[in-house]
């Protein structure tokens, strides 16, 4: 008998908390500083980490409390979802918003939380810490918002 995945069956206001939570595939690609130029509106990705994130994980080191920590950080709903013009166009959320699928890659799908550093699709071992990058302007780069998604096995 096939299984209807959840992300196919609901909207992404129709989640419940642990279904939202695990649509995160772990990229860490959110979690990068981001450039906004004021004139044209156009955003730059850096691969500056940060502070609270481990780069060996991708995982937020204190997830609960990152939006007092860091008066920056973002909470994605789905209510701002389409305002976050930055998301990158692999983010599962992004993804599900526009009506296509997961990724081979993606955990949920491969049901291994690896295949997504595996796939080259994460900033694991790829960006650096907040603390030892300087100048946020001399750490631009393409990747965060290119579209690999490595070889499927």
């Amino acid at each position: 008998m096939n299984v209807i995945p959840f992300w196919k069956q609901k909207s992404l206001s129709e989640l419940s908390m642990d279904e939202w939570e695990s649509l995160c595939d772990g990229c860490g690609k959110c979690c990068l500083h981001k450039l906004e130029d004021e004139d044209t509106d156009e955003i730059f990705h850096t691969n500056v980490a940060c502070a609270l994130l481990d780069i060996g994980t991708c995982r937020c080191t204190n997830y609960v409390e990152r939006t007092f920590r860091v008066p920056d950080c973002v909470e994605l709903t789905a209510k701002n979802l389409t305002s976050l013009k930055w998301l990158p166009p692999t983010c599962a959320y992004r993804v599900i918003h526009e009506g296509k699928d997961l990724a081979w890659w993606h955990p949920l799908v491969s049901g291994d939380p690896d295949t997504v550093h595996r796939a080259n699709e994460s900033v694991k071992n790829r960006a650096i810490p907040e603390n030892q990058a300087g100048g946020l302007e001399d750490h631009i780069v393409t990747w965060p918002t290119e579209i690999s998604g490595g070889d499927a096995p």
